[in-house]
């Protein structure tokens, strides 16, 4: 492995946390949003990450990205009669997110992408100090 393989590492790490935190601010941007029908509700969006492990031979290390996907859990029902859009019954639908759970992901988040900015900036002065040597 390449001593300069540790930028593409951090690199695919902070693009990996950058989703995650849009798609937390997607969910947080969309918990009141209310629905007719259980389908119309919004679905918590949650980003799937994979280790991308050097094997092979080939020269990848670091997150893979493998896509965002809705979450499955079911829309909260509430009755509420008076509301413009209930459906016959009185029924509307919240979104499927948990405010908490979401800030939890997003300081999680926000604290992995700074990590990982630490992470080059310590590799750019170990590179910096290295090619000092020499002079």
């Amino acid at each position: 492995m390449s001593s300069f393989k540790i930028f593409d590492i951090a690199g695919s790490a902070l693009s990996a946390q950058s989703l995650r935190l849009n798609t937390v601010a997607s969910n947080l941007a969309n918990a009141d949003a209310i629905s007719g029908t259980a389908e119309g509700a919004y679905k918590a969006r949650l980003p799937m990450f994979k280790a991308a492990m050097e094997a092979g031979g080939k020269d990848t290390a670091g997150v893979q990205v493998l896509g965002v996907v809705e979450s499955q859990t079911p829309a909260d029902k509430r009755y509420e009669p008076g509301h413009p859009l209930a459906d016959a019954d009185g029924y509307v639908y919240a979104p499927n997110v948990n405010v908490v759970e979401e800030m939890v992901n997003m300081i999680s988040a926000s604290r992995s992408y700074q990590s990982s900015v630490e992470v080059m900036n310590t590799a750019k002065e170990l590179a910096s100090r290295t090619l000092s040597l020499g002079r």
